[in-house]
């Protein structure tokens, strides 16, 4: 199921702060993740943002939406739910904005607190498998290595 993201109700649930410059960028990051891992498609909202940089953009898997000064991610998420119709019962609001999620129930979207999907977002990451450290060749493995380099090369000519 895609999802429809309140970003600036999520940051702080990540342990990421809001005073942050870089504070929607790291929250995208981990979002991006998320959707690659679980291919999910996330669009995600983050209110007031100086004209220069207000507008959609396009960041990897992640949609983000950058509401105008003046304007809120809360009255994005709910002209984004208008404009989705029937289809809106397809989509997860994450939202803590109790007036966003009675809009989004209305739609017939599923509906996350914040908090709760910040722990389904660290779930996600921690269950990740980590790689295997690699080993250390030693450097009579680097030399039978190179021999063999070096003959495949010689048998290509």
């Amino acid at each position: 199921m895609p999802y429809l993201i309140d970003g600036h109700n999520l940051i702080p649930k990540m342990g990421l702060r809001l005073d942050s410059i870089d504070d929607e960028m790291e929250l995208v990051a981990i979002l991006q993740e998320f959707s690659r891992l679980g291919r999910k498609q996330v669009e995600v909202y983050f209110d007031g943002a100086p004209a220069p940089h207000a507008g959609t953009r396009k960041l990897g898997t992640i949609t983000a939406h950058f509401a105008p000064l003046g304007t809120t991610a809360d009255d994005a998420i709910r002209k984004r739910l208008r404009k989705m119709g029937k289809s809106a019962k397809n989509w997860t609001v994450v939202s803590s904005d109790r007036q966003v999620q009675a809009e989004a129930r209305a739609a017939q979207a599923e509906v996350i607190s914040s908090d709760s999907f910040a722990g389904t977002l660290q779930h996600a990451r921690n269950s990740v498998p980590k790689a295997a450290n690699d080993h250390k060749l030693s450097n009579q493995e680097i030399e039978d290595w190179l021999k063999l380099f070096e003959e495949g090369g010689k048998n290509k000519r």
